[in-house]
């Protein structure tokens, strides 16, 4: 059951450091229950936000609550927060079970007990087997388990992670994707993820806080975000997009204001009546698998087509094609 407060609520929070200002009057709630990423490149002011929700920073001015509870002045112990880190600050010289119970002997829990809850967080992230190993003899994937089950052994109400898979080669950081979201759900607790991989963010998250310059451009769910992006900044971070600005959408379109258009939904082929014509020449075809990516120049400029293997023949380098968008694949943009 969903609680009536949220997780956390931060009312008008902000944090400078001299003259930079990395978090700017921000205001934002994440649910209950709720796998929240916070997307943005570097420097946009996520992790910032994250290590003032735990506490490991002192905002400059805002409030921070936790289930209602102000806990802007408390000390990350007065939290009831966990963080995971990407270099997992495993202790070397423990072994996997010892790293899991060393939370719980920081808090007085009997030895017993705390055995037996370190070995309960070790089945929930399938380590069990491996609880008398040492980090050293362990797979980054492992490594990576561990410090989840030394988090969630604690059962806070809010996990903190920050960009915990980026160490991870591709097929493993996929891999722990699923996993890391069945946790979360068979868990039930709420997670805040942080992240510059928008595909990571758009495949994990219930919702998504779009950070850009210490600010949040947009939150919303994986699909709003990525179908309707509310400024040229969301539309070009998140996924792939061309974007006409207010003249060239005038120009082709006939709109007033810029507009987003995804390469998906661009075609070489006319498919219904009413359609916009772009006269264009492919400078490049590089080849993705389902689709091969086509760049084209559009009166100087560049656009992106999707161009799908089942599709006709594949367009070469030079050749002049006309490119077909429909009206409704338009998105308008706002002038952030």
């Amino acid at each position: 059951m969903q609680s009536a407060e949220p997780a956390i609520s931060l009312v008008g929070l902000e944090k400078t450091f001299g003259a930079t200002r990395a978090v700017n009057h921000l205001d934002l709630n994440v649910e209950a229950g709720e796998f929240f990423s916070m997307l943005g490149p570097s420097g946009s002011g996520k992790t910032t936000v994250l290590r003032l929700i735990a506490g490991f920073e002192t905002p400059t001015a805002g409030q921070i609550k936790i289930f209602g509870t102000d806990v802007t002045k408390a000390a990350p112990f007065d939290r009831d927060v966990n963080t995971v880190f990407q270099d997992y600050a495993l202790f070397p010289h423990m072994t996997v079970q010892e790293n899991v119970e060393y939370g719980l002997r920081v808090r007085g829990v009997h030895k017993s007990e705390r055995a037996k809850a370190a070995l309960e967080a070790l089945q929930m992230v399938q380590l069990e087997a491996l609880a008398q190993r040492k980090p050293n003899q362990l797979s980054g994937g492992q490594r990576q388990r561990v410090a989840l089950a030394r988090a969630i052994v604690l059962k806070p109400k809010v996990l903190l992670l920050d960009e915990p898979l980026g160490a991870l080669d591709l097929k493993l950081r996929e891999q722990m994707q699923v996993e890391l979201k069945a946790l979360q759900r068979s868990l039930g607790i709420t997670f805040v993820f942080v992240t510059h991989d928008q595909e990571e963010a758009l495949s994990l998250s219930d919702r998504v806080a779009v950070f850009n310059n210490g600010a949040i451009e947009q939150v919303g769910t994986p699909r709003e975000l990525y179908e309707n992006p509310t400024s040229p900044f969301v539309a070009g971070f998140v996924g792939t997009s061309n974007i006409f600005n207010a003249e060239e959408a005038g120009k082709y379109f006939g709109q007033a204001a810029s507009v987003s258009v995804r390469p998906e939904r661009l075609s070489f082929t006319p498919s219904v009546s009413g359609e916009h014509v772009l006269d264009v020449t492919v400078k490049e075809v590089i080849y993705v698998g389902v689709a091969s990516r086509v760049i084209c120049t559009l009166d100087g400029r560049e656009i992106t087509v999707l161009h799908r293997a089942e599709d006709s023949t594949l367009p070469s380098r030079g050749q002049a094609l006309k490119v077909y968008v429909s009206s409704s694949d338009l998105v308008q943009l706002g002038a952030r």
